[in-house]
């Protein structure tokens, strides 16, 4: 039975995220902890909540484990729903045929029987490693308005920024005239969010024919996008101007976090009129002890200090020991500084344990030259260490 959607999300969540290192030996990228209670995903998927959508399907490929369980059925978010919600969409068998999911055209393509028990008017394609708040609710009246095929979400970046990125070259009326992914030499500063509304039946008819051209890479910025463009299809570019940050490196994400406390793109999770809602741990209120010294951190449910801490943030079940020092780091879920450790401008995963009287990381750190010190989960740490 069809039941009538106007616009369902699919949300791009199978990356391995390989330049988060250590980060995501076990996990999908968007299962990284992140601001202290949240993880990456809970960003796009309040905004969708925020924006009026009710229907979203999660695509999950690398080491989903821990990203499944975290979402769930999607109750934290208000997806649990009877008609649509949160569907988690892993690569599947049928019959004889099966496959990894091949590129992020390939991934939607293998679901168009989800996409179609709802028949919308319009499929947002969303990705599940950037930090924003973003109303998608504003952006499908911008396209309604513009009639237009496809949306593409848009920043502006630096000139030496635009290489990372596809990039859109656009009218006075914000129609795209031409698109190029990770140009050698941009020829403009309009940067793709990976963001894109697409009207259902273009994106249908542009996806099967994608999947029959042997020689695509399955890609929707270096094949679908392209090609509608060369079909003269009605393309437009979505200002956003808001804050924006894809948290893919150790340093975006280590940049992220520090931004939360230093107030840095105005960018406030404190908004309560547009929360992010997360799955919460459940754990003991927080204690600070008698001579714990605090500046500028942020400090969940169930950790414990008793050292000193400045612009560093906490997960739940975080201890930190008498006369230890943490400066500039993000200390995630259950590990443990011990006393007289100092950590300074680093990540220490899930449940790893810095030994008494051991220094892990520079005190000054130049971003760019990999000065970010990374702690794996549950590795106990008996020496100084600091990134190479």
């Amino acid at each position: 039975m069809v039941r009538k959607k106007e616009i369902v999300a699919m949300l791009l969540a199978g990356g391995q995220g390989t330049r988060l290192h250590a980060l995501t030996k076990d996990m999908a990228k968007p299962a990284v902890p992140f601001g202290g209670k949240y993880r990456i995903i809970d960003f796009p998927l309040s905004n969708c909540v925020n924006s009026g959508i009710s229907t979203v399907g999660v695509l999950t490929q690398f080491m989903p484990l821990e990203l499944n369980s975290y979402m769930g059925n999607g109750q934290p978010w208000d997806l649990d729903r009877m008609h649509g919600g949160l569907s988690i969409l892993p690569p599947y068998t049928a019959g004889k045929s099966g496959e990894w999911y091949k590129g992020t055209a390939n991934a939607i393509y293998q679901n168009i029987k989800y996409l179609e028990q709802y028949d919308p008017e319009y499929v947002l394609i969303l990705s599940g490693d950037h930090i924003y708040k973003m109303n998608y609710d504003q952006m499908l009246k911008f396209h309604k308005m513009k009639n237009a095929d496809l949306t593409i979400a848009h920043i502006d970046v630096s000139i030496e920024e635009a290489k990372r990125f596809g990039i859109l070259n656009t009218n006075h009326e914000l129609r795209v005239e031409a698109f190029v992914e990770k140009p050698e030499h941009p020829i403009s500063t309009k940067a793709s969010m990976g963001i894109y509304i697409f009207n259902w039946k273009v994106l249908k008819d542009a996806l099967i024919n994608d999947e029959a051209d042997e020689m695509s890479e399955k890609d929707f910025g270096k094949n679908i996008i392209p090609t509608l463009l060369s079909q003269g299809k009605s393309i437009y570019a979505y200002p956003f101007s808001g804050y924006w940050k894809d948290v893919g490196t150790i340093e975006s994400l280590w940049e992220a976090n520090m931004d939360l406390i230093k107030n840095t793109g105005n960018f406030n999770i404190q908004d309560p009129l547009w929360r992010i809602y997360c799955r919460h741990s459940q754990k003991a209120p927080q204690f600070i002890g008698s001579a714990a010294k605090i500046k500028s951190s942020l400090i969940p449910d169930g950790a414990t200090v008793k050292g000193n801490l400045t612009e560093t943030i906490l997960s739940s079940g975080v201890k930190i020991e008498e006369e230890a020092e943490v400066v500039g780091s993000i200390i995630m879920e259950n590990a443990v500084v011990e006393s007289g450790a100092k950590v300074y401008n680093s990540i220490i995963a899930e449940g790893a344990i810095i030994k008494s009287g051991v220094t892990v990381g520079h005190k000054e750190i130049e971003l760019g030259k990999d000065m970010i010190t990374v702690v794996p989960s549950n590795e106990v740490v008996t020496e100084d260490l600091a990134a190479k």
